[in-house]
Formats: C-alpha cells, structure tokens, sequence
C-alpha cells in the first residue's frame, strides 16, 4: 500500500520529498506553487532537476499528487473568474507534467449564482479548454468529492458521474479525468463512514456509479463534522466521528478499516490530509496517524513499539 501525506514544499519542494522519506511514507502530496496567489513563479530548472532526481531515486515517479489551488473555480458564472481558473488550471498541469507528477486533484467548484447544472456544463467546457491546450499530457485531473457546502459541487457521487461523462463528452479523452475520494468529505457529505458496513456501502455506490477503476488518489481523514453535517474539518484518525477511537478495536469496525482492505484501492496512493504537530513524546502526527491507519490492514502485522 502506497501512504503519504500532505507536506510543505517551504524552502525547497525537495524537502516535501525528503520529510515523507524520512517519515517512512510510499508518496507525497504537494502544492506546486503559492495555493493563496493567482500569480505563478516560473519553476527554477535547478528545483525542476533537484526534484525529478529525488523522485527517481525513491522510485516514486508513478505516485506523486498535487493539489490544485483552492482559488480556482471551473463552475463560476462569472467569466473573469473562470477564465482565470481556466488559466491557472493550465498552469498547475503544465507544472505537473514538468516534475512528472501523474497525479493533480481538485474541487470541482461552486456554482454561486447560477445552478448545479449550469455549474457542472461550466466546468466541462472549461475541461475543454484545458485539455486543448495540454494536448498528449499525462496528467491525470481527479476530481474530488465534497463536503457540499453552500454551492460546492461534487458532495454525491450521482454528480461526481455527471461531471465525468459531461466533462468526456467535450473532451473524448477518458485517460485524463479520474476522481480522488475524501473520507471525511464522504462522510461529513452524507456517506456514512462510522462503521465498517457503512463504509463498504459507500465505497459500492461510489462504484456503480463512478466506478473504482477511475479512482486513482484517496484522502484518509477522520470528520470533525457530523455525518452529512457539510463541514469541511480535518481530525486525526480515530478521534472525528468516523474513528470515533483511536483504540484498535474501534477502528477496525471503521470506514477506514473498509477502505484499507478494499482490494481494488490497495495500488492507489493515500494521503493523509490531518493537522501537523508532533505528539507528547516528539513523535510526529502524521507518524500516529499512520500507526494507527496500518494496524487496520488485515494482511499485515503491526508494527512494534509504534506511538499510541
């Protein structure tokens, strides 16, 4: 199984690379630029050739995700708007491709004053654009789902496939559109994840109506939110309401537990996306965390002295 988390690129975009090595992570997710700004720095070559030796030398070339800036809004009404979204879109492919990074994912988008379908057509034919100009790129965009706040698309899988099919039916080109699955946003959306059953229910819709074969990154968060409460808020695995505990017993009757032996995601990378810090002890969180995530993998052994 491929883990990994969110890291900072701060400094230099190598020290993402170097932390999740150092942490005994499989991958790494990253912000290729500043998330908060509509400006883009031209990538340094030097950063370019530092981070594709690194990724050869772990072997990571094939697991890398990035994840688009939250600024952009493919389903916004208001063309100034979507056209820079469009633009920046292009350029977080673009920035992808040169650090061969297979991976971006990103949040459909809001619809604000129009409706849910306009926003979905909104985005496909913004799809189109992008995909025009990024001709043959490998990037694979995954379209996550959400919480479904306010006028946020992407909360029911029915919409997820919606999407899809519209944004294939401007493009033909299956290969590029796939999806990223957010425990927490599944279940603050709707899907109930608090238990193993519920769990594997929600993974079967998801796969009827999306299919598993087209979900090529997950995030592995626990809910600070109430099931279908549409709040977006991150907590360590097993302390929101889908671990509900952090005891093993617990969590092996989660959503988690449903997730991690699911065969078909076994390949995928997973991501952690929890608050940072470091336990009592020094120990990191994204360490804990994973602690607590491998010991639910039914074919392995857990690991000895790891921090509770």
């Amino acid at each position: 199984m491929m883990f990994g988390s969110h890291l900072s690129i701060a400094g230099s975009m190598t020290n993402a690379l170097n932390e999740a090595r150092n942490l005994h992570m499989d991958t790494v997710q990253v912000f290729t630029k500043n998330q908060r700004q509509w400006r883009v720095k031209p990538l340094d070559p030097a950063a370019i050739s530092e981070w594709t030796s690194k990724l050869n030398e772990l072997g990571w070339q094939d697991r890398t995700v990035s994840h688009a800036s939250y600024l952009i809004n493919l389903a916004s009404p208001d063309d100034e708007l979507w056209h820079k979204s469009i633009n920046l879109m292009i350029d977080e492919i673009t920035r992808c491709q040169t650090l061969n990074i297979p991976f971006l994912v990103h949040h459909p988008g809001a619809y604000t004053t129009s409706t849910a379908d306009a926003g979905l057509t909104r985005i496909a034919h913004a799809y189109k654009t992008i995909f025009e100009k990024t001709p043959d790129c490998p990037v694979i965009c995954c379209l996550e789902n959400t919480v479904g706040s306010g006028s946020n698309l992407g909360r029911t899988f029915q919409e997820l496939a919606t999407l899809r099919k519209r944004i294939l039916e401007q493009t033909d080109c299956p290969r590029r559109v796939a999806y990223c699955f957010d425990t927490c946003h599944a279940h603050a959306g709707g899907y109930d994840m608090s238990s193993r059953t519920l769990g594997q229910h929600a993974l079967d819709e998801f796969d009827q109506l999306c299919n598993l074969d087209n979900l090529r990154v997950l995030h592995l968060n626990d809910s600070i939110g109430d099931v279908a409460s549409k709040k977006d808020r991150h907590a360590h695995i097993g302390e929101g309401t889908i671990g509900i505990s952090t005891t093993h017993k617990t969590l092996i009757n989660s959503g988690f537990a449903a997730v991690l032996n699911h065969p078909k995601l076994a390949d995928k990378p997973m991501i952690l996306e929890t608050p940072k810090g470091t336990t009592p002890k020094g120990s990191a969180l994204d360490t804990l965390n994973l602690s607590r995530l491998k010991k639910l993998i039914e074919s392995s052994s857990p690991e000895p002295n790891t921090p509770q």
